[in-house]
């Protein structure tokens, strides 16, 4: 064996063994980089270089702006008044109060930007009231869970500025674009897959449509809804950055929440940002130590390696991109997605734009893939926020999301095989 072999297997071995160890996967990350650096007789000191590399980068600053406007604004009253949006929209349909889960997903996504946030926000409210009004409560915690996922394609999503930054310079405000009709695309299946459950278990129906209440609603609503197209509408401009767009994100989203919608005071201001430091303490030490896992990859020409034994399987581009969605389907079941977006991305997306897939296309892919990795034991993470909040055991969840899994499995192939379906909204504005 070769010192470049023996390299690979200590770097991949040792990462892979601490996941299923169930080791904080930045420590799995880090602990595997030095086992290589040391097996290649490299100082440690190349580590330190590159942790502070990973994170030393101006358009990372738009990670945490977002990730505070999402908390601010998801602590500030603003998923009680999206709810009552979405259910003056769909609420008249049969299983309205799933329906109106699903669309009040799309809207609150759109804000939060995270899954976790959106099912335990949403969630909280949502499941007792779907359980009061006669729904199953492992029915009503499978449409959240799933549902939640709509919020990583919905801009603005910090993911999406992370594998921006992975993927080497690919526009945020194209990936901002292309996540639309992905998200809308996701909700209109999950919403199918309700409505075929509804009317076999006879769920009821919500009131009336009314256009006065509808508009009523939209009204109440448009403080929180017009954070998004502030962002949006001024990255693909290009009236600021996707930084910069953050950071007024923040302010408008203080103002909204403490002034308009007063449903923050300053001390809960204060509870909200220590939350944020928590959040973003945990992706910063992922993005700064995956920085060196990738310098040992591309040291070790791993990349290169893996494309050639992936496009040796065959030379049908169809045939790769379905192996590209299962490698990802199976990291996201047993890593976070982070990692994943921040690992997988150098290794992943050469192969796919080898086949055709712009990085555009592969960046709404991967964030799919990931999406449902969050749903799939054992590593969850939505899927133990969803039970807990549910109040419902984890095996019940797993069994009730099995035909949401087919919904979001075929939104993937949709989106992986339809290349318009992604690329429609960038290809249009010339983003």
């Amino acid at each position: 064996m070769d010192a470049q072999t023996f390299a690979i297997l200590v770097l991949l071995g040792s990462f892979f063994l601490m996941v299923l160890l169930r080791f904080p996967i930045a420590y799995a990350v880090g602990i595997s980089s030095v086992l290589c650096l040391m097996v290649q007789g490299l100082p440690v000191s190349t580590m330190c270089q590159y942790l502070v590399k990973g994170i030393s980068s101006f358009s990372l600053m738009a990670v945490p702006f977002f990730i505070t406007m999402g908390v601010l604004m998801g602590t500030g009253g603003i998923s009680e008044r999206l709810i009552a949006l979405a259910d003056a929209f769909v609420g008249w349909m049969t299983g309205g109060m799933a329906m109106v889960n699903i669309v009040a997903s799309y809207f609150f996504g759109g804000i939060s930007g995270s899954a976790a946030a959106d099912t335990a926000s949403i969630g909280s409210i949502m499941i007792p009231m779907m359980v009061d009004q006669g729904y199953d409560d492992d029915f009503s915690t499978a449409v959240t869970i799933t549902s939640s996922c709509e919020g990583l394609l919905v801009p603005p999503s910090h993911n999406m500025v992370i594998y921006a930054m992975s993927a080497g310079g690919v526009s945020v405000g194209a990936l901002f674009l292309a996540g639309y009709i992905p998200g809308a695309l996701l909700a209109a299946s999950l919403m199918i897959g309700s409505y075929i459950i509804s009317k076999k278990r006879k769920y009821p129906k919500g009131e009336k449509f009314s256009i006065s209440r509808l508009g009523k609603q939209f009204i109440s609503s448009f403080w929180a809804l017009a954070a998004v197209l502030i962002v949006v509408v001024g990255v693909v401009c290009g009236m600021f950055t996707a930084t910069e767009s953050a950071a007024i994100a923040v302010i408008y989203s203080l103002i909204v929440s403490v002034f308009i919608y007063k449903g923050l005071d300053w001390k809960g201001v204060w509870k909200a940002l220590d939350k944020c430091i928590d959040t973003l303490s945990i992706v910063l030490i992922l993005i700064s130590t995956s920085a060196i896992f990738g310098f040992c990859l591309t040291r070790l020409h791993v990349p290169d390696m893996a494309s050639r034994a992936i496009l040796g399987l065959s030379s049908n581009p169809y045939v790769i991109a379905l192996l590209i969605d299962l490698i990802l389907l199976i990291l996201g079941c047993i890593m976070d997605m982070a990692p994943i977006i921040l690992i997988a991305t150098p290794i992943l997306l050469p192969i796919a734009t080898s086949i055709g897939i712009t990085p555009v296309q592969f960046g709404i892919i991967m964030v799919l893939n990931c999406g449902i990795g969050l749903l799939t034991p054992p590593v969850g993470a939505v899927l133990f926020i969803g039970s807990a909040v549910g109040h419902c055991k984890m095996e019940k969840v797993v069994k009730a999301t099995l035909p949401f899994y087919i919904c979001m499995i075929v939104t993937l192939l949709l989106v992986t095989f339809v290349p318009g379906i992604a690329m429609l909204l960038p290809e249009l504005l010339g983003n």
